[in-house]
């Protein structure tokens, strides 16, 4: 048996296996609303067998989209067509899950390919950002931020609440929280980007607060049946590895406290600071620690696409899910790929019955693959 391809219980939601499609930005938005790009994307996503698909880091107001092309769910008119997202991915055998957060200073940037840095001011395309205090990525995001109020904090939680309602009528089942990669509440987490004396700043406790007081609202109103995640950025790979580490554990076991269901582990990014061992399963050592310290779920990502790695990291207990992205953009097959790779008898499960009967009736002629 394949641990890899075990299916998953979490709360009242159970996946097929353990493999989900990380949430990964596609940029083609209009104002928010997603199109026929995203609906051609998603279920095909979906049709390739894995467990649970997350959509896009969608934002929770305007002011919150990475860039002009990012989508939204900051008004009701929106949920629409993430609802027929949300219904094309489960008609495909998957669970829906989507991603929603805030860019802070990170946002109001070209796309990725036309430059994917702070739109000038004087463009219309762009839009002021805010942040725990007024102090500027660096880089290419050169852009002081407006430091928030109290009052911007509270309105802030307010559209994640907002948001989390639109995802829940939406038909979604699966809420991840952006917590990570320097946007809002990553940048209220790190000394690097915030140096407010008030509540929400100062020692580690106030840096905090902003993240652990979002999430009890938001479990306010996503369904206490449905799982609650968090992406969350755990280490900045700075030098500190092992104090970050530690402050991170602590505040999980906060957020666990609060209503948290799991935790997806990633990179902090809150400066450009870090030196990144990019390699195999490469953040797999700090998830696991998590796992084990916390007692929380935990999902990771990041270089975990190989068969026996993560074979390994399930059957190890490592990991409870595996979040794969770019070996799924470029083939939506791939757990299929992965099961064979695994000696899973037959592996045409992971897909949908008629792309199953075709392949049962081409590999019974002799057919490769």
């Amino acid at each position: 048996m394949s641990a890899l391809f075990s299916s998953y219980r979490l709360k009242d939601v159970t996946l097929r296996n353990r493999i989900a499609v990380a949430p990964m930005c596609q940029y083609q938005a209009q104002d928010g609303f997603v199109n026929d790009w995203h609906f051609t994307h998603y279920p095909s996503l979906a049709r390739g067998g894995a467990g649970l698909v997350i959509v896009e880091a969608t934002a929770v107001s305007p002011e919150g989209r990475i860039t002009p092309g990012c989508t939204g769910l900051w008004k009701d008119e929106q949920t629409e067509g993430m609802a027929k997202i949300a219904a094309s991915i489960k008609a495909a055998g998957a669970v829906a899950g989507i991603q929603i957060g805030h860019a802070g200073r990170k946002a109001s940037v070209n796309l990725p390919w036309e430059g994917d840095d702070h739109i000038p001011a004087d463009d219309p395309r762009g839009w002021e950002t805010i942040a725990p205090s007024a102090i500027p990525f660096g880089g290419a995001l050169s852009k002081v931020p407006r430091e928030m109020s109290v009052s911007d904090i509270a309105r802030v939680k307010a559209d994640f609440v907002s948001a989390a309602r639109r995802a829940k009528d939406a038909g979604f089942e699966w809420l991840e929280l952006h917590f990570a990669h320097g946007f809002l509440a990553s940048s209220f987490f790190s000394a690097y980007s915030n140096q407010r004396t008030d509540a929400y700043g100062g020692d580690q406790a106030g840096r905090n607060r902003f993240m652990i007081e979002t999430l009890a609202a938001i479990r306010e109103v996503w369904p206490e049946s449905l799982p609650l995640t968090v992406r969350f950025g755990i280490v900045e790979f700075d030098g500190r590895d092992e104090e970050a580490l530690g402050q991170s554990i602590a505040v999980i076991k906060q957020l666990k406290a609060g209503g948290l269901d799991l935790i997806s582990t990633s990179m902090g990014f809150s400066a450009p600071v870090g030196n990144v061992p990019w390699g195999p399963a490469f953040l797999l050592p700090f998830a696991s620690r998590i796992r084990s310290e916390t007692g929380i779920a935990v999902a990771s990502a990041w270089l975990l696409d190989a068969p026996s790695d993560a074979e390994k990291a399930i059957a190890d207990n490592q990991l409870d899910v595996v979040m794969m992205a770019r070996a799924m953009l470029a083939n939506p097959h791939y757990p299929y790929q992965l099961a064979m790779a695994l000696g899973k008898e037959n592996p045409a499960w992971t897909l949908p019955a008629p792309y199953a009967h075709w392949l049962a009736r081409y590999r019974s002629n002799n057919g490769s693959l």
